[in-house]
């Protein structure tokens, strides 16, 4: 397999951010440029960039951007740390459901004041915390190609066949989704790449499509054995097709084990917990939000109505139509066989635990 431009949510040099527009995909190929990180949060809110990781990252970076050709309207590193608050804050807003850029706001936040005891000149400051936050990119990059290959192990060893793997996924979770290789799609590059796999299964994953725009866009290009279904379709498909394993992203988990991801998420773990299918949620652990106790506490995304009424512009629906549009659900814990991590394959009750130990 190779990967080329097509295939990259980001482009990034030093001063420069675009990311490709996947509101066009996969009829055109069109990067934009993201200038500032007003650029970012509308790309962000409009979903021209989505998935947790690649948010984050592309949060982070168009900071990078800004505060690269903005250093000359600084007057002290206060003004600077300031700034950077504020912006990262704002960031925050675009899609509050996907952790990870609170988790990247945060980490660099806290940052900042230590590496302000270093340096002296605003220069220096800011060509620093560029530094810093460019390593988002490398890191988001390994943690997916980490979580591939603890997830194909962790699927290969529990499978009677581990030649002749069926999997399904839901949304998109690859190159498109993350900085590249991506997270649970990331798991099925690797069992292809291994000789594992026989099919992914991927469902059009309504009212977006982002399985059938982006997911079939990456598995046709990577040449990987797939077949798509319909979401209604996952229940007939698990009760007369082998499937050996259900494997989604996420967009948070709290620490009891609640995933929040794309709507339709949850009704895919009842299906596989009643036809007795392990059901993996494949995230790094900058999805992973321990001041949240439960699902309960997570806040879901509302959507607009038209997501639902309209595809390309077309309408599909009767006029005034009344809508409920939320973008993500929430798997409880009990439903999760378990959650493939950059560090390891984790059952939900034990995540907690482990994660602390790591930060340790």
């Amino acid at each position: 397999m190779t990967e080329d431009k097509t295939l990259k949510a980001i482009q990034y040099q030093r001063g420069s951010l675009e990311i490709l527009d996947q509101l066009k995909l996969p009829d055109v190929s069109v990067y934009i440029p993201i200038q500032t990180v007003a650029d970012a949060w509308k790309a962000i809110h409009t979903m021209s960039i989505r998935g947790a990781p690649a948010i984050a990252v592309c949060g982070v970076l168009s900071l990078a951007v800004d505060l690269h050709h903005s250093r000359s309207k600084f007057e002290s590193i206060a003004s600077v740390q300031q700034y950077v608050i504020d912006e990262l804050n704002y960031l925050v807003t675009a899609r509050p459901t996907a952790v990870n850029m609170t988790d990247a706001a945060k980490t660099i936040i806290d940052y900042l004041i230590p590496l302000s005891a270093k340096h002296q000149s605003i220069a220096e400051y800011i060509d620093e915390l560029i530094v810093f936050i460019e390593q988002f990119l490398e890191r988001d990059l390994a943690d997916n190609r980490a979580i591939g290959r603890h997830g194909a192990e962790q699927i290969r060893l529990t499978t009677a066949n581990p030649k002749k793997l069926t999997i399904l996924t839901h949304c998109n979770t690859g190159s498109l989704a993350t900085v590249g290789f991506g997270t649970a799609l990331g798991v099925i590059r690797q069992l292809a790449a291994n000789g594992d796999l026989q099919t992914a299964y991927f469902t059009e994953t309504r009212p977006y499509n982002q399985g059938s725009r982006l997911t079939a866009y990456e598995l046709v290009h990577d040449h990987i054995p797939h077949t798509m279904i319909c979401d209604s379709m996952a229940g007939l498909l698990m009760r007369t097709q082998p499937v050996h394993g259900v494997v989604v992203g996420a967009d948070r988990v709290t620490a009891n084990g609640d995933t929040a991801n794309k709507i339709g998420t949850y009704q895919l773990a009842i299906l596989a917990k009643y036809h007795q299918i392990p059901f993996y949620v494949a995230a790094p652990t900058t999805s992973i939000d321990l001041t949240k106790r439960t699902g309960d506490e997570i806040v879901i995304e509302q959507r607009p109505s038209k997501e639902m009424t309209s595809i390309k512009g077309v309408n599909i629906a009767a006029e005034g139509v009344q809508v409920w549009n939320p973008a993500f659900d929430v798997t409880p814990a009990q439903l999760i066989t378990g959650i493939i991590t950059e560090h390891g394959v984790f059952k939900p009750d034990e995540l907690e635990e482990r994660l602390l130990a790591l930060q340790k």
